[in-house]
C-alpha cells in the first residue's frame, strides 16, 4: 500500500497512516493464563488485581494469535486460527461480563468487546445485528456503574450513547475505550446507511452538538480520539485507525452516490478525497475506476483514461475498470480498443480467484455497498460481458466475430452451471429469447444461413408449449384479461429470420412460407393498452407498438421482394401497399412500392407517391427516439436499399420531366 495525498495516479506524496496490529509487549505469559476459570471470585483487592492482570494477559495473547492468523499464507489454517481467536475473545468477554460492572475493570472489558466485535465483523465480512447488541450491552454496563440504567433502556442505541458520553466527562479512564467502541458503532451505522445517527454521534464525540455542521466528512476529520496509554491492553485496531477507515469509506460512498445522481463536480471532489485516504489496493482500483467514470461523463476522457490505466496497473483481476475502459473507448471512437477491453473483461470474469487470508480488521471494503446495476462498479457475469462483446460486434458490422461470440454465449447460457441470464449492466435488455434472435441475425449477416436456421429451431422448440395456446393468448389480450403475450412476438420474429435464411439459401418457396407464418401471427396482435402502465424491459424491446409495427412492415416488404423475384408484381404490390398503409412514414416501404408502380407502368400513382415522399422528408421524424431490438434493427438494414436516395432522384428525372410542372 502506498502513501499519497494527491489523488492523481501520477502524483505521490504522504498519506494518512494505517493502523496495524501493535507489536507484542515484552512481558511474558504466566502459566495461570492457560487455566483461567470463568468463575474466578474477586474477594479481595489483591485477588482483583491478579485476575485483572490474567484477563489482560489473555486479551493480549489473543491479539498476538490474531496476528499469526492474519500472516498465515494458508487460507484454511488462517481461518481456523481466526475462529479459535474469536472463541477465545467470546469466552474472555463472558468472564468479564459475568461480574457486576466496575469502573476499574471496564477499560479492559470495553477493549475486549471491541476486539471481539472486530473479529466477528471481519470474519463475517460485514456487520450484523449481533454487533449492535454487543455494543448496546457494553453501553448498559457503563451506565450500571453510575446507577443510571433504568428507563434509558427504552431510548435505543442513540439514547444510550448520549447518556454514556455525558458521564464520560467524569470517567476519563474510560474515554479511549469508549471512543474505540464509538468507532465501531460508526462503522456499523455507516454500513447500514444510518447516516443521521452517525452524524449525531460524531457531533457528540466532537462536543459540538449545537453546531449546524452536518458534513459527515468534516465531522470525521475533526474527530480526534484520545491516544491510548502505552500500557493499555492490546487492540486489533485502535480508534484512530478506525477513523481513517471511516473517512475513506464515507468519502467513497458519498462520491459514488453523487455520481449516480449526476452531481459530477461534487462526486469528483469526494472521490479524490477517498483516493488520498487509507486505500488498500482493491479499494484504490475501485476509486480510480469511479473517478474514470466521473471524468468521462464530465467530458474529460484523457484524464479518465489516466485513472483507468492506474486502476488496471493495480494488478486486480476486477472487471469494472475494463468495462469502463470499453465505454470510454467507445466514446472516443476507438473500436479496436473497445472490443479488446470487452474481450479482456470476458476473460477476467471467467477466472476463479482463490480466497485470501483474513485481514481481521475493519477494512474499507466492509463498509462499502454492494454494486447495484446503476453503479459503474457493476460489471455483471461472464455471460453478460460476452453479450456486450457480441452485440457490439453486430452493431458495428463485424458479422463473423459477432456470430462466433453469440454461439459461444449460447453455449455458455445453455450450460446448467451458468447463472440464469439477466440483462447486462447499463442497458434495458435483452431477454433470453432476444439473445437467440440476435444470434440468428448475426449468423445470417455472416452468411451462415444454415446455422441460423438451427438457432431458430432451438428457440422454437423452447417455446413449443406456447404455440398451441396462441389463439387463446391473443383473445385474452384483446379482452384485457391478460397482458399482451410478448413471447409471441419472439415467435413471429423467429419466422421472419427463418424466412431471411431461406432467402440466403435460395429457397424462395420456403422463404415465402415463413414470411406468411410471421404475418399470420402478427396480424392477430393488438397494440398494448396504454393504461396498463409501463412495460418491462423485455416488453419495451419486443411488444411496443413501434416494434410490432416494424415487424409487420419488415415481413410484408420481405415477402413482397420475393414476389418481385418470382415476377409476381401484383402480389408484391399488395404487400407493399399494405406496408405503406400500416406505416405511412416508412421510406423503405414507400420506396419498394414506388419501384413496383413504376415497373407496372402505373405512372400517375407513382408520381403521387413520389410527391408524398418529398413532403414526408420535410417533416420531423417522430419515431427517431424509439429504440428497437437489435435483431430487428439489423433485419431492417437488410431490406433498406443502399442507393435508395440516388434511385429516388432518378425517379424524379424519369417520371416528372415529361410533365409540365
Amino acid at each position: 500500500m502506498q502513501k499519497r495525498t494527491d489523488p492523481s495516479p501520477l502524483g505521490w506524496g504522504p498519506r494518512r497512516g494505517r493502523a496495524y496490529l501493535p507489536a507484542a509487549p515484552s512481558r511474558g505469559l504466566g502459566p495461570a493464563s492457560a487455566t483461567l476459570s470463568h468463575q474466578t471470585p474477586l474477594g479481595s483487592s489483591g485477588l482483583h488485581a491478579s485476575c485483572l492482570d490474567l484477563w489482560r494477559e489473555k486479551n493480549d495473547q489473543l491479539v498476538r494469535q490474531a496476528k499469526v492468523a492474519q500472516d498465515s499464507r494458508q487460507f484454511l489454517r488462517g481461518q481456523q486460527l481466526a475462529q479459535d481467536v474469536l472463541e477465545g475473545f467470546r469466552g474472555l468477554l463472558h468472564s468479564l461480563q459475568g461480574l457486576p460492572a466496575a469502573v476499574p475493570v471496564l477499560p479492559l472489558e470495553l477493549t475486549v468487546t471491541c476486539n471481539f466485535i472486530t473479529m466477528k465483523a471481519s470474519l463475517a465480512q460485514g456487520f450484523t445485528e449481533d454487533q449492535a447488541q454487543d455494543i448496546q450491552q457494553s453501553l448498559e454496563r457503563v451506565l450500571e456503574t453510575q446507577e443510571q440504567l433504568g428507563p434509558r433502556l427504552e431510548c435505543g442505541l442513540r439514547g444510550l450513547w448520549d447518556s454514556v458520553l455525558h458521564y464520560s466527562s467524569v470517567l476519563l479512564e474510560l474515554l479511549p475505550a469508549l471512543h474505540h467502541l464509538a468507532g465501531l458503532q460508526a462503522a456499523l451505522w455507516l454500513s447500514t446507511d444510518c447516516l443521521g445517527d452517525l452524524t449525531l454521534l460524531l457531533q457528540t464525540l466532537n462536543g459540538n452538538q449545537s453546531e449546524a455542521s452536518e458534513d459527515l466528512l468534516h465531522l470525521l476529520k475533526t474527530w480526534s480520539p484520545p491516544a491510548e496509554e502505552s500500557d493499555a491492553p492490546l487492540t486489533l485496531q485502535d480508534a484512530r485507525g478506525l477513523r481513517d477507515v471511516l473517512l475513506t469509506a464515507s468519502a467513497y460512498r458519498q462520491g459514488l452516490q453523487e455520481l449516480i445522481t449526476g452531481s459530477l463536480p461534487k462526486a469528483l471532489s469526494s472521490l479524490q478525497e477517498a483516493a488520498s485516504g487509507l486505500c488498500p489496493r482493491p479499494v484504490l482500483v475501485q476509486v480510480y475506476t469511479v473517478l474514470g467514470t466521473c471524468l468521462r461523463k464530465m467530458g474529460n476522457p484523457q484524464r479518465a483514461l489516466l485513472y483507468l490505466v492506474a486502476a488496471l496497473k493495480g494488478g486486480s483481476p476486477w472487471g469494472p475498470p475494463l468495462l469502463e475502459a470499453s465505454r470510454l473507448y467507445q466514446q472516443l471512437g476507438n473500436t479496436a480498443a473497445e472490443l479488446e477491453s470487452l474481450e479482456l473483461l470476458v476473460d477476467a470474469l471467467s477466472v476463479t480467484h482463490s480466497p485470501e487470508a483474513p485481514q481481521l480488521l475493519i477494512e474499507v471494503e466492509l463498509l462499502l455497498p454492494q454494486p447495484n446495476p446503476a453503479s459503474p462498479l457493476h460489471c455483471g457475469t461472464q455471460s453478460q460481458a460476452k453479450y456486450l462483446l457480441a452485440s457490439r460486434c453486430l452493431q458495428i458490422g463485424r458479422a463473423e466475430d459477432a456470430a462466433e461470440h453469440y454461439l459461444d454465449l449460447l453455449a455458455l447460457l445453455l450450460d446448467d452451471s451458468e447463472p440464469k441470464f439477466s440483462p447486462p449492466p447499463s442497458r434495458p435488455g435483452p431477454c433470453m429469447p432476444e439473445v437467440f434472435l440476435e444470434a440468428a441475425a448475426a449468423l445470417i449477416q455472416a452468411g451462415r444461413a444454415q446455422d441460423a436456421l438451427t438457432v431458430c429451431e432451438e428457440l422454437l422448440s423452447r417455446m413449443s408449449s406456447l404455440l398451441p395456446k396462441m389463439p387463446q393468448l391473443w383473445e385474452d389480450a384483446r379482452k384485457g384479461t391478460k397482458e399482451s403475450p410478448h413471447c409471441l412476438s419472439w415467435v413471429s420474429a423467429t419466422y421472419l429470420l427463418q424466412g431471411r435464411a431461406w432467402v440466403q439459401l435460395g429457397a424462395q418457396k420456403e422463404a415465402i412460407s415463413e414470411f406468411s407464418r410471421c404475418l399470420e401471427l402478427l396480424f392477430q396482435a393488438t397494440p398494448k393498452d396504454k393504461e396498463q402502465g409501463p412495460a418491462s424491459s423485455c416488453e419495451q424491446g419486443c411488444m411496443s407498438d413501434v416494434a410490432l409495427q416494424q415487424l409487420r412492415v419488415a415481413a410484408l416488404i420481405s415477402r413482397g421482394l420475393q414476389w418481385v423475384a418470382s415476377d409476381q408484381d401484383t402480389k408484391a404490390l399488395q404487400d407493399f401497399l399494405l406496408s405503406v398503409q400500416m406505416c405511412p412514414g416508412n421510406r423503405d416501404a414507400s420506396f419498394h412500392l414506388l419501384q413496383t408502380l413504376r415497373r407496372m407502368d402505373r405512372r400517375d400513382e407513382a408520381i403521387a407517391l413520389w410527391w408524398s415522399l418529398e413532403a414526408q422528408a420535410k417533416l420531423p421524424q417522430e419515431n427517431a427516439a424509439w429504440s428497437l431490438p437489435l435483431y430487428l434493427e439489423t433485419y431492417l438494414s437488410w431490406i433498406r436499399s443502399p442507393d435508395r436516395e440516388t434511385l429516388l432522384e432518378e425517379f424524379q428525372t424519369s417520371l416528372l420531366e415529361p410533365c409540365d410542372l
